[in-house]
């Protein structure tokens, strides 16, 4: 085995010492967790509904409660579609930020 001289001037017998997983590139279980989260909220889709639907409307003993389906359709929702950061636009206070709105006809 070739030996090679790192960055920091070590030795190593490994060819990709160091290397590891470039910065932004996510790792292969989290990955793998994800597509198997859509693939069973993609294939049960219409049992979900069904599910919704049953605790919005009451079923057996339970109550109707629309407030609790909502909250259960936004936690799945969350884990399938990833949130949006909110932003807050602020300008100075001597030249404040302005939005022009246009439509053309």
């Amino acid at each position: 085995m070739q030996e090679v001289i790192r960055k920091d001037g070590r030795k190593s017998n490994l060819p990709n010492g160091g290397k590891g997983r470039p910065p932004g590139h996510p790792n292969k279980a989290t990955n793998e967790a994800r597509q198997a989260i859509a693939l069973f909220v993609d294939s049960n889709a219409h049992r979900l509904t069904e599910w919704l639907d049953a605790v919005a409307e009451g079923s057996g003993d339970n109550k109707p409660n629309p407030a609790k389906a909502f909250e259960l359709f936004q936690s799945v929702v969350e884990y399938h579609i990833p949130k949006l950061a909110r932003q807050e636009v602020v300008g100075d206070e001597e030249a404040p930020v302005k939005f022009v709105v246009e439509w053309e006809k």
